[in-house]
This record gives structure tokens, C-alpha cells and sequence, in this order.
């Protein structure tokens, strides 16, 4: 009889800026670290966006949000995904789907990522529908206002926010 080798771990990476984190964001985060061994929370710079919170506070707002969480990995890169891809030997990518104009972007960056690497498989997971208006755009105009987000995004975020904004409001 043969014996069996080692099984590949199934590691999927859910890139995003999480500017901020969000309960959208962990809803997906959650679900999908029950579907694979590891799951890499990966925060990048969208060059078209202007964050609100630097790459390393978005990193540790992400950890601090999921450190209940113990197959949830949190990183950052400055590449092409798939190159980050092959670099963490991760062949999936999640993304959250709140609506059809998302899932139009989605398509589009699932098929040039997959155009890139064959290898590499997205997968899409529709959000809770209680979450299916939240944006981290909505969560930052809410907040900027003063605004009640405790609903919106996990409590670290909540005083990051907060904090944030008496900071620039000065």
C-alpha cells in the first residue's frame, strides 16, 4: 500500500484596502476562514484612493479584529496579486459581492488575475444582506461627522476612527 502524502494546505488570500475594516469585511473574513486552512488578509494601497489610515493601522486594526480567528493571516503587499500569489503558494482569492455593479468590477479582476495565472482561482462570496450597503467610504463619512459606526465596524475600529478624526478636527 502507498502511502499517502502530506496534503497541500488550502490557502486563500482575501485582498482589500480595509480603509477601514468593516462587519462587512469580517463577515467574509469569518465565513471564509472556515473554508480554507489559511486565509490571508491582505491590505494594499489602491493608488486610487486616499486612505484614511496608513497600510501598518490598517494592519493592526485587521489583526486586532480578527485575533479570535487563529488560521487568519494578516500582510500587506505592493505587487501584482498574482505574484503575491505564487510568493504565499496561495491559489484562491475571495472576494465580497455586495451587489451587480460589484460583481461587473469582480468579474473583470477575477478574469485578467486568472488571464495572469491559470492557476489561480477566485471565488466570490455574496455578503450578509444587513451588510449590503456598508462601504469603508460610508463608514468614513459617518465618523467624520461624528456619526454612530458601532454598528458598522468592529470596536478597535470604532476608537481608531474616532480617534482619528478629534485628531484632524484638532
Amino acid at each position: 500500500m502507498m502511502e499517502q502524502p502530506f496534503p497541500t494546505p488550502r490557502v486563500a488570500v482575501y485582498p482589500g484596502s480595509f480603509d477601514p475594516v468593516t462587519k462587512g469585511h469580517m463577515d467574509i473574513i469569518q465565513r471564509a476562514s472556515r473554508q480554507f486552512d489559511k486565509l490571508i488578509v491582505a491590505v494594499l494601497n489602491n493608488l486610487s484612493k486616499k486612505p484614511l489610515f496608513t497600510v501598518e493601522e490598517r494592519k493592526e486594526l485587521l489583526a486586532a479584529s480578527t485575533s479570535h480567528l487563529p488560521n487568519v493571516e494578516i500582510d500587506s503587499f505592493r505587487d501584482l496579486l498574482v505574484n503575491y500569489m505564487d510568493y504565499k503558494q496561495a491559489h484562491v482569492i475571495v472576494r465580497g459581492i455586495r451587489s451587480v455593479t460589484d460583481f461587473e468590477y469582480e468579474l473583470q479582476l477575477a478574469s485578467t488575475n486568472h488571464k495572469l495565472n491559470s492557476e489561480v482561482e477566485t471565488i466570490f462570496m455574496m455578503t450578509n444582506p444587513k451588510y449590503s450597503y456598508l462601504s469603508s467610504s460610508v463608514v468614513k463619512e459617518i465618523a467624520c461627522f461624528n456619526g454612530d459606526v458601532s454598528d458598522l465596524v468592529p470596536s478597535e475600529v470604532e476608537q481608531a476612527l474616532i480617534a482619528k478624526y478629534q485628531k484632524q478636527q484638532g
